[in-house]
Order: structure tokens, then sequence, then C-alpha cells
């Protein structure tokens, strides 16, 4: 029977019980919607964490400590590196020849310090901590009331939520609502700190350092370098107030307080490096506890990784951690495309009683067909393609009814984000190789669901079957 031939009379029988085929096609795609409903569910949930990865700013970073912190130092790396006490420092001509290492972007220190802070003659103690100019793109930043620093070097300051409300005095209370950030920046914009912090100064004599009246706190020598500690003052402008933390991946130190990268610097804060390292402290050259390199690509992360690890330095990226993350996800997927598939398992035995039925109803026409010639391959494929295009035109049916629903929750799920005063997402995601996987799983699924009925259509004895009345 040619393929022209075929599909007519397939057509043709499907329309002839228009009823139940219907009804039966309608049954695969609501089992095709519920699979690309959950299988959309755990892909757009995947991409929204890498979306948020990706805005975090940490993403494309490898953060690099010396192995000279023990605190940073596993079994791992003692077997494949040097031991501590001969591993490098990370100090400021290390840093620069990891900028200039292939497909990295920056790499700029991690300078963080606890230090007091008088704001309107009331002094706080926090964590302040340095950021670059790239740090404006951060996610952390979207909602920041305020801007963000005019320069590298200007004495200004970002605060964070929790160190704005402590600076006003207001503290959180659990079960009333919370205070916004636009509500804490209104009478902080523009107003003014006092930061006084260490000053790190290097020293070439010998001997011990005199302590010079009330502005040096304390000296430190080593031989034949030393260097002294000076108490120093600097005033900054509070520009912004934002409401995430860009440092909350960083560590158990986070801080509340943040300068522009330059000034830091420049500021030469003592760093708890200093006290380990105090020959090279009391050299003009900064030794830093961490270095974070942002790579030009995150596909490229791993190789930086290793280059950075040949050098003898700990290296450690969100890409580490994210593995876990993914292997999350993946059995989360396969979790949901078990659930979803349950409702195709009941589609399947409907395809085989519409099938079974239509045998029932259409003995004397198989019979003929085969008293002409037909061969028993060719009521096979018949049966065979009604199933098919059943299967096919449900899974169509089915991708559009998946994403019509998925468009519906996370319209739904917006509107609920949005008088909690969060911002929306896109929870829902149906790419395209999942409508071609979802149209040929029907399609596949509905063939084999008319294996049965076709084998015993294809059985029938003619002379038994042109008797049937």
């Amino acid at each position: 029977m040619k393929l022209p031939d075929l599909t007519e009379l397939a057509f043709r029988n499907l329309r002839e019980s228009v009823l139940r085929n219907s009804l039966t096609t309608i049954g695969i795609a609501v089992g095709v919607a519920s699979l690309v409903a959950m299988l959309s569910l755990g892909i757009g949930l995947q991409q929204l964490a890498s979306r948020r990865l990706m805005k975090s700013g940490l993403f494309d970073t490898v953060v690099v400590t010396s192995r000279r912190d023990l605190r940073n130092f596993n079994r791992e790396e003692e077997r494949s590196g040097p031991p501590p006490g001969e591993s490098r420092m990370l100090d400021e001509p290390t840093r620069a020849e990891i900028e200039h290492l292939p497909n990295v972007l920056e790499a700029y220190p991690d300078i963080r310090f606890i230090t007091e802070v008088r704001y309107e003659d009331k002094p706080h103690l926090t964590t302040i901590a340095a950021l670059p100019a790239s740090a404006k793109s951060n996610d952390a930043f979207e909602g920041v009331q305020g801007h963000f620093f005019s320069s590298d070097t200007a004495s200004e300051a970002i605060l964070q939520k929790s160190f704005a409300e402590e600076l006003l005095g207001r503290t959180a209370k659990p079960g009333l609502d919370e205070t916004s950030v636009a509500q804490l920046a209104a009478p902080l914009l523009g107003k003014e700190l006092s930061m006084r912090y260490a000053q790190r100064e290097g020293q070439s004599s010998p001997a011990k350092i005199p302590v010079d009246n009330a502005q040096t706190r304390g000296n430190r020598d080593a031989g034949s370098a030393a260097y002294s500690v000076i108490s120093r003052q600097q005033k900054l402008t509070i520009v912004g107030v934002a409401d995430l933390d860009p440092e909350s991946m960083r560590g158990p130190t986070r801080a509340r307080v943040f300068l522009p990268l330059k000034l830091a610097e420049s500021l030469r804060v003592m760093q708890p490096t200093d006290l380990r390292e105090v020959s090279r402290a009391a050299s003009d050259q900064p030794v830093y506890s961490s270095v974070s390199v942002r790579v030009k690509n995150p596909g490229q992360i791993q190789a930086v990784e290793d280059a950075i690890k040949k050098m003898g330095f700990n290296a450690f990226s969100i890409l580490d951690a994210s593995r876990s993350i993914q292997q999350f996800f993946k059995v989360l997927d396969v979790f949901l495309g078990i659930f979803g598939s349950l409702a195709l398992a009941v589609a399947f035995i409907g395809i085989v009683n519409t099938l079974v039925m239509a045998i029932l109803e259409r003995r004397r026409e198989i019979g003929i067909m085969k008293a002409i010639g037909a061969s028993d391959g060719d009521v096979k494929k018949l049966f065979f393609a009604e199933a098919g295009a059943m299967g096919i035109l449900g899974g169509v049916v089915g991708v559009a009814l998946g994403w019509a629903i998925g468009q519906v929750i996370n319209l739904g799920t917006n509107v609920y984000l949005k008088r909690q005063s969060f911002p929306p997402e896109h929870f829902w995601s149906v790419p395209w190789w999942l409508v071609l996987f979802a149209v040929l799983f029907s399609f596949l699924v509905s063939l084999a669901a008319g294996l049965y009925p076709a084998s015993r259509a294809a059985r029938l004895d003619p002379v038994q079957a042109l008797r049937y009345e």
C-alpha cells in the first residue's frame, strides 16, 4: 500500500469516529502538557539560578588565596602543591602576574578590615570592604538607592541596608513590615561618615620605630625591616544604600560599608596578612589575603583556575560549587519528568482502548482489505498510522497547552511577588529542544500503544472477518 493511500485511509478512519478519537487525542495532549509543564519548570528554575549567579558577579570569578594561609589549605593541595612555608606570597607583583594570564579581564585584591565609623559623633564598629568599578553591574546594585561611586578614588561610601538601619537607630522587628531601602536612604544620602583606620608605614631602619606622639599606635621589627602603624581618619560621603550584600558569597566576614578600590588601596590600611608577613609588610608591596580574578567567559574558568594552581596558589570558583547544583537540577528534572509522564501513561491506555474498539467495529473492512490483496503488514501500517497521527496531533496541542499553563502560573507568581515587594522573575522556560522532544516522545508512545491493536488486526482471518455481522 502506497504512503498517500495509507495516509488518506488513516485520516478517513479517524474522522468516522471523531468523538472517540478526539477524546483520545485530548488525553494525549493533557499528558504531554503535564510533561512539558513539569520539565519547563525545572529548566526555568535552573536558568533562574544561573542568571542569579551571573548577576552576582562571582560566576565568572576565581578567588585566589595563598597556600601560606593554613585556613585555605587542604589534603589534596598538600599532596599536589608545595608546603605552606615554601609557597609564594600573594603580593602586588603576583596580582599583576595573574592579571596578565590569558582570558583574564582583571584581578583585584580583597581589601577588607574591621574598624570604627562615626556618624553624628556616634561610634559604630563594622567591616569595610573595597569594590572595583566592575562591581557596578553586580545584581546587588540593581535596586540601589542613590548611585554607585563617581570614580575609583572618590571619598564615597555605599552602605548595606542593615548598617543603614543601625546608623538611624532602627531595628527590624519580627512580624512587622521591614523598612524599605528608600526610606533608609532618604535621611542618609549626602551625609558624612568619619572612618578611623590603622595605616601601615614601611621603614628601612633596623632599629625599633619610636613612638610619634599619639598618632603612632604600635610598631614591628623584623631584623632589617620594620613598619609602623599610624592612626588615621578619612571622611566619606554616603552616596548609596543597597538592599542586597554584594559580598554575600565571600565568607563569614561580610562587609556593611563599601569603598572604591583605588581609594582603599591608597589608604594603605593595615591588613591581617601584614601581621603574618612582617618583612614584606615593611616594604612598599602589600600582601593580600585573597585576589578575585574575573574571566572573560565563564567557559574559560577551569583553564584559568588550573593556570593559577600551577603558579602555586589555591583557586576556587563558583563553578566548583555549581557542579553540585547542576547535579541537583538533573535529579530534579528526572523526577519532574517521571511525574509528568504519568498522565501520558494514562493516555497510552486510552490509545490502546480506542484502537481495540476500532478493530471490533471494522472487522468486515479488514476482511475485505485482506481479501483483495492487503498483507498483514499493510493492516499493521494502517493502525500504526492512525496511532501516530493521534500522537503527533496530541503532542502539538499538548506543547501549546503546557506553554500556556506555564505562562499563567508565571504571571500569577509575579503578581504575588509584586505584592510582596519582590522583583518579577521568569520561572518557566520552554526551549525548542523540549518542544521537539515532547512531540517525538508523544509520537513514539502512540506507536508503542498501537503495537497490540495492530498485531491483533493483522492476525484476523479474512474468512471469519467477512462473516462478522
